[in-house]
């Protein structure tokens, strides 16, 4: 179905689709009317040690001002007791009514607090800071003189910004309203398909009894000057915004998962809930597998979610909830375009191919970046979007710049790039492609082997090795010894080129066998910082989404994170879903006629296992570039098993030995001969 077809059907349907959207217009319209305006007014303190401390500690006897050697460590003292319930009876008997958050301040690099006030009531707000400012000096004091510390050593807190004016906070107001007009939007959209569906049913039923009574009048075929649109064209699309606009920008006020590829990912999930309502497109047999884990997924985000509103979450938190729905949508719209909507392998082989060569092209910007020592995202601005972090620095490790390319880290980089180079080498030795060029077939291969070192990153070295230790074995002995030889060649090939890079790489290593590593031993660290959150909610998590670092820290692994925002249940449907790609992968294989196949099926073998390990070294689906590449190439893999499973049986070759098996055909029986029939001469029976 094309646009011009889905807009002839809101036309005809116009009567479905104007209400619904009046409904949502008017709706938020009156949410417009009857919210009030929210007002914020914040202020900032920092901590100032004693003026009598002249020893150092623990000499002065005070723990708080020397906890850890830094005033740090006592801001997030005093955050914490000011985040507590009791702090927040206290506030309430002196009047602090709205609410009110607590936290480091921004790019500060010191023990500097901001606090914050919001509520309805401006001249509200503004006392309501002051007292909360006046209160944090009093908890303060309070805790030093409950640990005996001498006055003279108490560390005191000085304001640095007073009381601000409270300024009103329109944003979230209009996000609440465009929210509702868009769900009258969609509520139009959907039931206008339904409707059409629904005549078109009843349409079809009516065509049939007026054939099987002679009755019927022949209706010609309406054509179409548009031309038609499938899966894969709109999934290029996801493809060209993915992997050419920076990760980090997006639409404003969507946060990390309004990224213009994820906004394409939804708006191509109508076209889908179109064509499907309509029935010119229905699932292929074979494919459920990956919809039905997504299933499994998308019941534990609702769980987390649903746990997230019943704590008494921040607003932060509500937000960061949100923005995981919306990812979440973002995965299934992939899953099911692809499962369920390409309907012919030709067309699928060819979104693979171009996935291929645009991840070859983000490679080949990666060398860009680590020759010139810059991040070309730096250098790119697009009109109405706007960068999801703070800033983008280029990232060092010894002497060498670690690329991004269009990522959002160098992690990113790697991983997305060990995830695409298993086809990559797979479409290089398809004898389909062999009458193209070698430099056509090998470039990719080229592009993205060669960038992963370049990134300086274990989690980079170790997918390029479980890409070599699962395919190269299945591989015939000539072309698995040549493959040895290219790879010492290239390792040659580096430390000329590149010299230092290798033993910068082994000296990596070396320090996380021996633990001597500083990023290896910030992440064990954070291992035991977690368990007082698993214990809170074991089994469905915070929220997905919520366990962001402003307001927690980095986990740095996947699956840790996943624990935290969606409990048990969340992290036995992360492990379905990359247990189901290397089941697909090791079925491809196995069920494959030919070799082609039988190398495809262990391509996806090796994708899943490199998402698999890579998902404990970094925490993968918070970057939307490998989440897209990840859920792509599961979903690609389940439509390909049902390919296969569909496809008929092979002739007995060298490569197929087993022949199928054979069909006996039906016994003919004689027919019968009616009673008292006139009979020749008696014919012999079949």
């Amino acid at each position: 179905m094309n646009i011009g077809e889905i807009g002839a059907v809101l036309r005809r349907r116009w009567y479905v689709m104007a209400p619904l959207t009046l409904c949502g217009v008017l709706a938020g319209a009156q949410l417009y009317q009857s919210v009030p305006v929210s007002y914020q007014s914040q202020s900032s303190v920092a901590l100032l040690d004693s003026t009598a401390v002249a020893q150092l500690a623990p000499a002065f006897g005070n723990p708080i001002a020397n906890a850890g050697g830094s005033l740090v460590v006592t801001a997030d003292v005093l955050i914490r007791t000011l985040s507590g319930a009791d702090a927040a009876r206290d506030l309430h008997g002196l009047g602090v009514t709205d609410p009110y958050t607590v936290g480091f301040a921004a790019n500060a690099s010191g023990p500097m607090l901001t606090l914050t006030v919001t509520g309805t009531n401006r001249a509200k707000v503004l006392k309501e800071t002051s007292t909360l400012t006046d209160f944090a000096g009093e908890q303060l004091n309070a805790l030093q003189a409950a640990a005996k510390v001498q006055p003279a050593y108490f560390v005191q807190t000085a304001p640095v910004v007073l009381p601000q004016t409270p300024k009103p906070q329109l944003k979230a107001r209009y996000q609440q309203v465009l929210a509702v007009v868009i769900a009258g939007l969609v509520a139009g959209f959907i039931a206008s398909f339904v409707m059409e569906s629904l005549l078109a049913g009843r349409r079809r039923r009516r065509e049939a009894a007026e054939a099987a009574a002679g009755t019927a009048v022949p209706r010609g075929r309406r054509r179409t000057r548009h031309r038609e649109l499938d899966a894969t064209a709109l999934l290029s699309g996801y493809l060209g915004l993915a992997f050419f606009i920076p990760s980090n920008l997006t639409l404003p006020g969507l946060g990390g998962v309004g990224t213009p590829a994820n906004v394409f990912a939804l708006l191509a999930l109508f076209w889908y809930l179109a064509t499907w309502l309509t029935g010119r497109i229905r699932a292929a047999p074979g494919t459920r597998l990956p919809r039905v884990v997504m299933w499994l997924l998308a019941v534990s985000v609702l769980a987390s979610y649903l746990a997230n509103a019943s704590r008494g979450s921040s607003h932060k938190e509500v937000l960061g909830a949100d923005r995981g729905l919306i990812g979440l949508l973002v995965w299934v719209s992939l899953v099911v375009l692809i499962s369920a909507g390409i309907q012919d392998r030709a067309r699928l082989d060819v979104l693979l191919r171009r996935a291929v060569v645009m991840g070859a092209v983000v490679a080949a910007i990666g060398y860009y970046d680590f020759f010139t020592a810059t991040n070309i995202a730096e250098k790119i601005s697009i009109p109405g979007l706007q960068s999801s972090v703070a800033q983008i620095t280029t990232l060092d490790r010894g002497a060498f710049t670690r690329p991004r390319s269009t990522t959002a880290q160098p992690l990113e980089f790697g991983g997305m790039l060990a995830l695409l180079l298993p086809f990559a080498i797979q479409q290089a030795f398809d004898p389909v492609r062999a009458h193209l060029s070698r430099w056509r077939r090998w470039a990719p291969v080229a592009l993205m082997g060669g960038a992963l070192p370049l990134t300086v990153s274990r989690t980079s070295i170790i997918g390029a090795l479980i890409v070599v230790l699962v395919m190269v074995p299945r591989w015939k002995p000539q072309r698995r010894w040549t493959a040895f030889g290219l790879l010492l060649g290239s390792v040659a090939v580096f430390k000329v080129l590149v010299p230092g890079l290798i033993g910068t790489i082994t000296t990596l290593f070396a320090s996380f066998v021996s633990n001597s590593d500083s990023s290896t031993q910030a992440r064990t660290v954070k291992y035991s910082a977690i368990v007082p959150y698993l214990e809170q909610r074991p089994l469905f998590g915070r929220g997905l989404g919520t366990f962001t670092p402003d307001l927690y820290f980095f986990t740095d692994n996947q699956y840790m994170l996943t624990l935290a925002e969606m409990g048990l249940l969340g992290l036995l449907a992360l492990l379905a879903l990359f247990l189901t790609g290397i089941h697909q992968g090791g079925a491809i294989r196995r069920l494959a006629a030919d070799e082609s196949d039988r190398e495809l099926g262990q391509a996806f073998f090796a994708s899943a296992l490199v998402a698999l390990v890579s998902a404990a070294t970094f925490d993968a689906l918070s970057f939307p570039m490998f989440a897209g590449m990840f859920f792509l190439t599961i979903a690609a893999g389940g439509s390909y098993l049902g390919f296969i499973r569909r496809s008929p049986p092979q002739p007995r070759t060298l490569e197929n030995p087993c022949p199928p098996t054979p069909q006996l055909p039906a016994p003919q029986l004689p027919a019968p001969q009616p009673t008292g029939a006139r009979t020749g001469r008696m014919q012999p029976a079949p």
